[in-house]
């Protein structure tokens, strides 16, 4: 079901609400993709780029909403005009989530300070040592001080969410049902592999030499794997994908998902099949697929709850966007930075 990747631009506005422009990510998640989004500029300096009813958000604030942003465009580079547009909507975002906060802040909430030193405390134990957490809110652009403000603001945002337009937002199993009947195709799952590589590292600024004693070192890992050998001990060894940490597995992927080189190959293979060494981009890589799911529709009675939530997220996110279309036009806004 790919209901999920459908999302209200609503939703877009109400997560850069809840980090208010802070990028921080309490646990990150491996990439077998090397690719880094390219951000222009790190701000150094919190010049005002924006006052939303006599509060001011700076220039720091706006760095963190543009990775925030980016950090779902995996190997992007925009040009200065894309720049320009991506900053634009970046300032809509801290608006928003200013608006909010501003609305949240009218709201009681009991044991605001435990929710926050709970929510922190839940955040740091997903890191394996205190050095990894402070490395992480470093990359963000924060420290443990700004990182209990956004928590606050957080957990303010979200009291405030929950209590005005949750509520409202009602969804019965018939509407979901109706839902359902009338888009197939959003609960249709596409042919999907399940495989694992080893990767060779060698992009486009690698050298012809480079390259050949890359190829020649995926041949000769895939003369040892034709012969018996541990496909997933070779990949840890080996390997310069991220995923080597999981013995070279991909988890599942469909169609559009990887290169097309390295998708081409994979879906020739049959279970159990090892691939020829293919090139892409990032280098040379031995394929093995370990398993093929056919397309299926899943039955409503397995995704019904998680469909009703997702048409009620839907309603919360339709009715948040009314609301600050509303508030925006009655607030003092005013853009410092264009």
């Amino acid at each position: 079901m790919h209901l999920s990747r459908t999302m209200h631009c609503a939703t877009a506005l109400l997560i850069a609400a809840l980090v208010s422009g802070g990028s921080v990510a309490w646990a990150a998640e491996a990439d077998v993709k090397p690719t880094t989004p390219h951000v222009e500029a790190t701000a150094t300096k919190n010049d005002v780029v924006v006052r939303v009813n006599g509060v001011d958000i700076g220039e720091l604030e706006l760095n963190r909403a543009r990775k925030a942003m980016l950090s779902g465009l995996r190997g992007a580079t925009l040009t200065a005009e894309q720049q320009n547009e991506f900053d634009k909507q970046a300032i809509q975002q801290l608006v928003a989530g200013e608006l909010l906060y501003q609305a949240g802040q009218k709201l009681e909430i009991k044991d605001l300070d435990k929710q926050v030193d709970a929510k922190l405390a839940q955040g740091k134990a997903r890191y394996t040592s205190e050095q990894d957490f402070a490395k992480a809110i470093k990359e963000a652009g924060l420290d443990e001080k700004q990182l209990q403000v956004y928590t606050r603001r957080i957990i303010i945002i979200a009291n405030f969410v929950d209590k005005t337009f949750v509520p409202k937002a009602t969804v019965t199993e018939e509407d979901a049902k109706k839902f359902y009947d009338q888009n197939p195709d959003k609960f249709t799952r596409k042919e999907a592999l399940r495989a694992s590589h080893i990767l060779i590292g060698a992009d486009e600024k690698a050298t012809a030499d480079e390259k050949k004693k890359a190829r020649e070192k995926v041949e000769k890992l895939r003369k040892e794997l034709a012969g018996g050998a541990d496909f997933a001990k070779l990949a840890r060894e080996n390997s310069t994908c991220p995923s080597n940490k999981q013995g070279g597995d991909l988890g599942y992927f469909g169609k559009g998902d990887m290169a097309p080189t390295f998708e081409q190959a994979a879906f020739a293979l049959k279970p159990g099949e090892l691939s020829d060494v293919v090139e892409t981009r990032y280098g040379f890589h031995v394929i093995k697929l370990v398993e093929k799911k056919a397309p299926e529709t899943a039955p409503f009675k397995d995704i019904r709850v998680k469909l009703t939530e997702l048409l009620r997220e839907q309603k919360v996110n339709a009715a948040i966007g009314e609301y600050l279309a509303v508030a925006s036009k009655s607030a003092r806004i005013e853009v410092i930075k264009k």
